[in-house]
């Protein structure tokens, strides 16, 4: 039997990493955006939730603050799944048996 983590745990990984690392530090989204060499729109949108956390924008954050990048992917993966799940009774899904 699966354990079921309450959805209030899932935590957008951009929204953590704004809080608790970039706030918290008073650094800005362009300084972060030119250390990382990408644009202050992708900084942004991934801080303030609107994107997802990709592997190589996790490896990026370890990279500048030492944060590991698997916690921060599955931070995210939680995040996205129980996003999912909260209309899991939408999907139409037929149940196949194995022949």
């Amino acid at each position: 039997m699966a354990i079921k983590v309450h959805p209030s745990f899932a935590i957008h990984a951009g929204e953590w990493l704004k809080s608790e690392i970039v706030d918290a530090h008073g650094i800005s989204i362009n300084e972060i955006a030119d250390a990382f060499g990408v644009s202050r729109q992708s900084i942004s949108a991934l801080l303030n939730g609107r994107a997802a956390l990709t592997a190589d924008m996790a490896i990026r954050f370890e990279n500048a603050f030492g944060v590991k990048a698997d916690t921060l992917m599955r931070m995210q993966a939680r995040y996205e799944l129980a996003k999912a799940r909260a209309h899991e009774k939408d999907l139409a899904v037929r149940r196949l048996v194995a022949a």
